[in-house]
């Protein structure tokens, strides 16, 4: 619903199509423009592309609690969560945010479409299941002066708290207002009824104009969530549905979302999955953990002098696979996102590692091109998120 506005402002005039729309890698020519509003002022996406879901009815709350793998019950109305769903393997199927709004009413955000996934679970439960993708269009407003935008269209973003949301008005239009974001910055979501939705835009960027508000691309996206520690479908993990082999599955502790499962023994959900994953625990079968991989600067810079070249760090965002090699040379795991991070000034990356070198302070090898020549650099598992402001959360 935004592409009136969103097609002037696209300079390079490059677009990528995400499920049924055209969405900007990048609003500027360079990135790292919008990047930096992220970090540094307010910086605003179209998340419309996502799939949108809404579940209603007496056994809504009952339906999800067996449904998504995290406990929805702990979940209050005006509260969002981070979620997962898993097959009953114990392998995530999908990850997305769930919104309660009220004591039987939610929405859920997807990547992929599942309708007919939610749909063929319900059974005899009194719970209705809406595709309302296309009914509401949605933004993302982050950066640290994201709260002061918001604030001159309503003044119900000053006490919202994290993960927290709420209905209220912008420029006359009803919203739904939540505290949420994918940068691993202060930031909040907007899901505005399609219909009206240039009308927000429209009093959003007249508010932003003192703050040199930003649309971005998927690029500078992409590039706060790997310093965030966030997951992408795809790239971080394959869904379970449509992995050819358990080998490209993964459980919530191999994708180091095992904390949405800390109190299961206080916890007697039926959920689906829940038997296998309590095997895994049990005998202490996981093959992987994710973690944070910071590479050694002086390694970095090395490899690239005696090659004859400068290091590169340009801050362009990758998504393939890397190989990990342990200190013996021998083949021990692999990153999928690998970024050289322009505000932390180091290479990082999201990478999987067998449990017994996974813990903070392990060296291994990650292997890069240097002029189309695989070679070794010293790299060391990090803690995550890589990035963490203060003004996130507070």
């Amino acid at each position: 619903p935004f592409f009136p506005r969103l097609e002037s402002l696209n300079e390079p005039k490059i677009w990528e199509h995400w499920s049924g729309y055209l969405s900007a890698p990048r609003y500027q020519y360079s990135a790292l423009f919008e990047y930096y509003a992220i970090r540094n002022s307010v910086a605003v996406f179209d998340t419309s592309p996502l799939f949108k879901y809404r579940f209603a009815g007496p056994d809504a709350t009952a339906f999800l609690a067996r449904v998504l793998t995290r406990n929805i019950l702990t979940c209050r109305v005006g509260q969002a969560q981070y979620t997962i769903w898993c097959n009953e393997a114990g392998f995530v199927v999908e990850d997305g945010v769930i919104l309660r709004l009220a004591e039987n009413e939610y929405f859920l955000t997807a990547a992929e479409p599942n309708l007919r996934y939610f749909s063929d679970l319900v059974g005899d439960a009194a719970v209705t299941i809406e595709d309302i993708s296309a009914d509401y269009g949605m933004l993302a407003v982050q950066g640290p002066h994201s709260r002061t935008v918001l604030a001159q269209l309503t003044d119900a973003v000053q006490d919202l708290r994290y993960f927290r949301l709420t209905r209220t008005e912008l420029a006359g239009v009803p919203v739904i207002l939540s505290r949420t974001g994918y940068t691993g910055d202060l930031g909040f979501e907007l899901w505005i009824p399609a219909t009206e939705a240039l009308i927000v835009w429209d009093a959003l960027f007249a508010a932003g104009q003192g703050y040199n508000i930003l649309m971005m691309g998927t690029r500078a996206l992409k590039m706060a969530r790997v310093e965030a520690g966030l997951l992408l479908l795809d790239v971080d993990f394959s869904s379970a549905r449509f992995a050819w082999t358990d080998a490209q599955r993964e459980t919530p502790d191999e994708l180091g979302l095992g904390w949405m499962l800390n109190k299961l023994d206080q916890d007697d959900r039926a959920f689906i999955g829940r038997s296998a994953i309590e095997a895994e625990r049990k005998e202490k079968k996981s093959r992987w953990r994710t973690v944070g991989l910071a590479v050694d600067f002086h390694a970095y810079e090395k490899i690239h002098r005696d090659a004859g070249i400068m290091p590169p760090k340009d801050g362009v965002f990758h998504e393939e696979t890397y190989s990990i090699y342990g200190q013996d040379g021998a083949y021990v795991g692999y990153a999928t996102s690998y970024l050289y991070s322009s505000l932390l000034k180091r290479h990082i990356a999201l990478a999987k590692l067998p449990p017994s070198l996974a813990q903070p302070g392990q060296e291994v090898l990650l292997e890069i091109m240097v002029i189309h020549k695989p070679v070794k650099v010293l790299a060391r598992v990090v803690d995550m998120p890589f990035y963490n402001p203060e003004r996130k959360t507070s």
